[in-house]
């Protein structure tokens, strides 16, 4: 008896110390800035990205000759925080934007951008924390970027005026951090929100990777990265989440996702539209994988922004 229970105790402890492992690995990986690779997102995605790239290409380049500068706000918590702005043509119109998991403002918007500057927005693409030229070791996944959104609504503000008229336009963990900034107070100069693949919290889409692409069991590793990030990023991964922060919502919300999205699947806008307490549209995309929409069906996208649009500015 005595040597069963050293041998189920010796292999308790090999499971425990697997798990626990496991566990590091993943959250290395995923919630540490230098460990979390741009390439393996892409990959992740399913999107064949190589057929975009002479589109994005040209309209990059274009994009580039406008006027822009660098830009720096500080966050909450002490982060120096970069942006580029494109002034256009200095009107009343702005956007911010907000870009996905291991990208940055540029990249993601580099099309995007030239839709707004030539419908007479101010443009500017942020970099979240811990992503581009933004400080920060922890990534935020939304929870921790809302707050930051705020700062830059204000830069925003001063930049523009007080009149001015703020878009808030955000992809993938973008798309989440703008559905959470809506369930707080935001500024009277915030119109509306742009939400395209957006995630209900970093708990949920954690899980749904960890059983759909590593074929794992999410307990206990989301347990003991929750544990461990709200020590060290200061947030737990269902604290903030989209689809009950939208309950308290009052701008208009248009939700874009890809049907055939298999990172963050389309049930999770569905989960966060049906839950918006604000008025709300909807575009899903035939056929288009995560962060695809755009570029599979250009026309539809620009066309439920140009109605979006009309019906919340002047």
């Amino acid at each position: 008896m005595g040597r069963i229970v050293k041998g189920a105790a010796a292999v308790l402890g090999v499971l425990a110390a697997a798990t626990a492992g496991g566990s590091a690995y993943f959250y290395r990986r995923t919630m540490k800035r230098y460990n979390a690779r741009t390439e393996r997102t892409m990959k992740m995605s399913g999107v064949d990205w190589e057929k975009y790239l002479p589109v994005m290409k040209e309209r990059r380049e274009w994009l580039m000759e406008q006027p822009h500068e660098d830009v720096w706000i500080t966050s909450q918590d002490g982060l120096k925080l970069h942006g580029t702005y494109f002034k256009g043509e200095e009107g009343k119109k702005a956007v911010i934007c907000f870009h996905g998991y291991t990208s940055q403002g540029m990249n993601d918007y580099g099309c995007l951008a030239g839709y707004y500057l030539q419908h007479g927005f101010r443009v500017l693409l942020i970099d979240e924390r811990s992503h581009g030229e933004s400080e920060g070791k922890y990534i935020g996944f939304g929870c921790m970027d809302r707050l930051d959104g705020l700062k830059w609504i204000e830069w925003m503000t001063k930049q523009a005026g007080e009149d001015v008229q703020i878009l808030l336009h955000g992809n993938s963990m973008g798309g989440a951090t703008v559905c959470m900034m809506s369930g707080m107070e935001l500024p009277e100069q915030v119109k509306g929100i742009v939400s395209d693949c957006a995630f209900t919290s970093p708990k949920y889409v954690f899980t749904h990777v960890l059983h759909s692409m590593y074929h794992l069991p999410a307990f206990p590793m989301i347990q003991i990265a929750d544990f461990v990030n709200r020590r060290k990023a200061g947030y737990g991964l269902d604290e903030v989440n989209a689809a009950r922060e939208v309950r308290k919502a009052k701008a208009p919300i248009l939700f874009i996702h890809g049907e055939k999205d298999v990172f963050v699947p389309c049930s999770m806008t569905e989960e966060i539209y049906e839950n918006c307490a604000s008025p709300k549209t909807k575009l899903i995309v035939e056929g288009a994988g995560h962060g695809e929409s755009y570029y599979k069906d250009t026309a539809a996208y620009e066309q439920a922004l140009d109605s979006f649009i009309g019906g919340i500015m002047k």
